[in-house]
């Protein structure tokens, strides 16, 4: 377990490579192993992201609730205990917190601007996000339009570097599409809804005139479907322009399909090669347990009605009840499992985790410990046939 003192790694080695076998979905596995392992010690693993050459934690930590549910002191005590733990990656975004309102915006970004003053910047690798299209939070832009034109993006930067208080984003990211798609649990996608969206190449290009200022490294997609991926994967080889390294979706126990069905095979390394940042590995922190028995007071989906409503549907709960049960089966807890078997995952190349607490900070952190055995893995793979993303419409 992380013990967050004197842990300050500028740059974790990778752990030694594990032999592993694949499962129907791609899960690495372990036949030698009877029950989960939970080693005494725990580094983060350091990945690849895509065909570049940024290097992150297999742990990512997420901010959006810092400014809304978590003070700035708060904010910077998870920060520091995340870096003592090896975790130098955070994710933030223009529009963060959440959920999102005009008077709260920019704030999360303006918290890890005020800790990176004591920082050294060249050690940590710092995520952010422009939004997609959107016309309610019209207060991002200085004409009220949200859309990824060239000046969406060079404004949307320019605004997130002088919150963070520096030179460059380590990984920018479109929040999600300027075109329609069906999006956070909406029914399927209709063709009537479409509207016209901004060309891909518009999009590389304005990230290109960041990325050739020095504001941008990289450059990731978010929300993101496997034509999307496709679309802009093919626009840069054929004109030249960068290159998206991420794909930051929802994937965990209850929110599989999306990702497992085709976006794995197009994302491959084999393919257009791009890595997965797993968000709401915990399905809003439902897969804990918490909401089981009903409200929780203070917690997030509790908080905020309607909010990722499609976390406690009636048979998400059921589906999280017996994921509860295959953890206590095993010795685990329910966060050991969820995290533990979205890192196993072949294509998951980092999950982010989010918490409001320090007990759930150091809880998220240190279930990445854990090895899931071929036995464990085959009953949730028993209960996802049960249950095929009970999450969705």
């Amino acid at each position: 377990a992380c013990t967050g003192k004197g842990l300050r790694l500028r740059a974790p080695k990778p752990a030694a490579p594990k032999p592993a076998g694949h499962g129907a979905l791609g899960g690495r596995r372990d036949a030698a192993v009877a029950r989960a392992i939970k080693p005494a010690t725990y580094t983060p693993k350091m990945v690849t992201l895509g065909e570049s050459d940024l290097v992150v934690p297999e742990i990512c930590l997420g901010t959006m609730t810092w400014g809304q549910q978590n003070t700035e002191a708060e904010a910077h005590e998870q920060l520091s205990y995340a870096l003592d733990c090896g975790v130098n990656f955070m994710d933030a975004a223009e529009m963060y917190p959440v959920p999102g309102k005009e008077e709260t915006q920019g704030l999360t970004e303006k918290y890890i601007g005020n800790w990176l003053k004591t920082q050294r910047r060249e050690d940590l690798v710092i995520a952010s996000k422009v939004a997609g299209k959107s016309d309610r939070m019209t207060y991002l832009r200085e004409n009220g339009v949200v859309r990824v034109t060239k000046a969406d993006i060079k404004e949307g930067v320019d605004k997130i570097l002088q919150r963070l208080g520096t030179d460059y984003i380590d990984l920018l990211q479109i929040h999600w599409p300027d075109r329609y798609v069906s999006l956070f649990g909406a029914k399927q996608y209709d063709e009537a809804l479409a509207w016209e969206s901004v060309p891909f190449e518009e999009q590389l290009e304005g990230l290109k005139d960041v990325i050739d200022a020095g504001k941008v490294r990289h450059i990731g997609v978010s929300n993101e479907t496997s034509f999307g991926v496709m679309e802009f994967i093919h626009a840069s080889e054929q004109l030249g322009l960068p290159r998206m390294i991420s794909i930051q979706n929802s994937y965990s126990l209850i929110t599989r399909g999306p990702f497992e069905t085709n976006l794995s095979e197009v994302c491959s390394k084999s393919n257009c090669n791009v890595g997965l940042l797993a968000y709401s590995p915990l399905a809003g922190g439902a897969l804990t347990g918490k909401y089981n028995e009903g409200e929780v007071e203070g917690a997030r989906l509790s908080l905020f009605k309607g909010y990722m409503s499609r976390f406690r549907t009636s048979l998400a709960l059921d589906a999280i009840k017996e994921y509860c049960d295959v953890a206590d089966k095993h010795g685990l807890t329910p966060t050991e499992l969820a995290l533990a078997w979205c890192k196993s995952r072949w294509f998951v190349a980092s999950t982010i985790i989010g918490a409001t607490s320090m007990e759930q900070l150091r809880e998220n952190i240190d279930a990445f410990a854990v090895d899931l055995s071929e036995e464990i893995v085959a009953e949730v793979d028993d209960l996802n046939k049960k249950y095929r993303d009970p999450s969705m419409f």
